[in-house]
């Protein structure tokens, strides 16, 4: 041991350095490959990362079973996929923009003025649509003697729209404002996920709630049960009026869906659910993403029944939010790309 503590002692700086970055090469440290600019070369393995959303909605459970699903399914390709919670479809796009993950869960709604850079985003985000998947299908609803009977009702009441900072106001506002609403005519509005919304609806905290998802919604049945629920229809020409923006378009909402609905009635998709990733992602790992996805929903749809939106009719819909090449040549490739009219 005297002997090596002398020997290191007569190095010099330099030799120190030298013989520091010689270990290094022999020790054969592994490089994490980014995909951004396509291909892992030889030298190490394709990090692929999914962002998710917080616990409690669909998002993080979807996009775990298309990660996980595409990591059991991926033969030969030298990728590690993995999921990442995070706070849902805005981070999402400012994790995409900034190259810290390749996909991630979405609204189509909020996808889509972040592709603009309107509303709060500043500027364009170059976000593309991988596969459209669920609809989001949005539903106002109060309990008996509130008073409310249609959405215009909602003035001076105190509403429940969604958890801030959620970014539901993108697609809630312009729905309000085809109803004669202004955010600013409502008498308070109230932060907090469904749930939240149920319990604030039973004690008498909020008068009103916006809810989406699939139907049925979770937190709507669970109200049903406790409460006398009142649906507030939209006004008829309501879809007319958004046709400008294509994430919205009428979903027919059975009777059976729920205890206290008597009739059928018409909800409103706010904005698909999507997987979306960024125009820099390379057009390869997108493409190959996109066919180990489609290939395998049968077994995404396991894992949750959203899963069954990746389908031939509904994966290649048209939301407003551009679709990455990568995805257009799978699609065309197995002739589900709607043709050019």
């Amino acid at each position: 041991m005297s002997q090596r503590r002398e020997w290191f002692s007569s190095l010099s700086n330099g030799a120190i350095v030298i013989l520091a970055i010689c270990l290094l090469t022999l020790t054969g440290c592994e490089k994490k490959e980014g995909v951004a600019g396509g291909g892992s070369g030889d030298t190490g393995r394709q990090f692929i990362t999914v962002g998710t959303a917080p616990a409690g909605g669909a998002f993080a459970p979807v996009g775990n079973a298309i990660s996980s699903v595409v990591e059991a399914n991926k033969g030969d390709l030298n990728w590690v996929i993995t999921s990442q919670g995070t706070k849902g479809t805005q981070e999402n796009i400012r994790k995409l923009e900034s190259g810290d993950i390749e996909f991630g869960m979405a609204n189509a709604a909020i996808a889509y003025f972040a592709n603009l850079g309107e509303g709060a985003w500043k500027t364009p985000h170059a976000v593309r649509t991988v596969a459209t998947l669920a609809p989001n299908v949005g539903i106002f609803v109060t309990t008996k003697g509130s008073g409310i009977e249609k959405i215009s009702d909602l003035k001076g009441k105190r509403v429940v729209l969604g958890p801030a900072g959620a970014g539901f106001d993108y697609f809630l506002k312009p729905l309000l404002e085809a109803h004669g609403v202004a955010y600013e005519d409502l008498g308070d509005v109230i932060p907090g996920n469904y749930l939240a919304a149920a319990e604030m609806l039973s004690d008498g905290k909020a008068d009103a709630a916006f809810m989406g998802g699939a139907i049925p919604i979770p937190a709507v049945t669970q109200l049903c049960a406790s409460q006398d629920v009142v649906f507030i229809e939209l006004d008829e020409d309501a879809p007319e009026k958004l046709k400008e923006y294509p994430f919205y378009f009428p979903v027919p909402v059975k009777a059976e869906a729920y205890s206290d609905l008597d009739q059928d009635m018409v909800g409103l998709n706010v904005g698909n659910m999507q997987l979306i990733t960024h125009e820099k992602v390379d057009e390869d790992v997108v493409y190959q993403l996109t066919k180990l996805m489609y290939e395998n929903r049968a077994k995404i749809a396991e894992k949750h029944p959203a899963g069954k939106a990746l389908n031939p009719k509904n994966a290649t819909r048209d939301t407003g939010v551009p679709f990455h090449p990568g995805a257009i040549k799978f699609y065309k490739e197995i002739g589900i790309w709607p043709s050019a009219e």
